[in-house]
């Protein structure tokens, strides 16, 4: 952990905060994108970027992705989600999944959705809906891992 990293800072979350966690990622909503339907993935231990992730991080990202891109589809509705990796501003590999509902217009689709950000941050909405985000990435999780045994 960084002291000065605002993603090793959200080790200290609270639970009424987070989607998941397990022992390499964790999902929350973040201070500043909390915006319904926005969640930041984020590696559990301070790497940088994609290419510091270790080789358990790699096979189990795309998995833990899927499953929260899925689950806030399900839960908001939203015609699309976006996860996005940029790094530059806090280098600590974490991706942003951002619902996009109907309601914005096409010229802040995309990268601009991230303008929304201030006029759409919602605290209270945000936490009203991370229960059923929960739950729902939970359910995924389950029937990922039950087929895999199975297969």
């Amino acid at each position: 952990m960084t002291a000065s990293c605002l993603m090793c800072s959200l080790e200290e979350a609270p639970d009424d905060t987070r989607v998941f966690q397990d022992p390499l990622w964790a999902a929350e909503i973040v201070p500043g994108y909390d915006v319904p339907g926005w969640y930041v993935l984020r590696a559990r231990r301070h790497a940088e970027r994609i290419t510091g992730l270790d080789d358990a991080e790699l096979a189990t990202f795309a998995g833990r992705a899927k499953n929260l891109v899925a689950a806030v589809t399900e839960v908001t509705g939203a015609p699309a989600a976006y996860l996005m990796v940029f790094g530059e501003n806090h280098s600590h590999f974490h991706a942003l999944i951002t619902a996009r509902g109907e309601d914005v217009p096409a010229e802040m689709r995309g990268g601009d959705i991230l303008r929304l950000r201030g006029s759409h941050s919602d605290p209270v909405a945000a936490a009203a809906l991370l229960p059923d985000v929960r739950r729902a990435y939970e359910r995924l999780a389950v029937i990922k891992y039950s087929y895999y045994r199975v297969h």
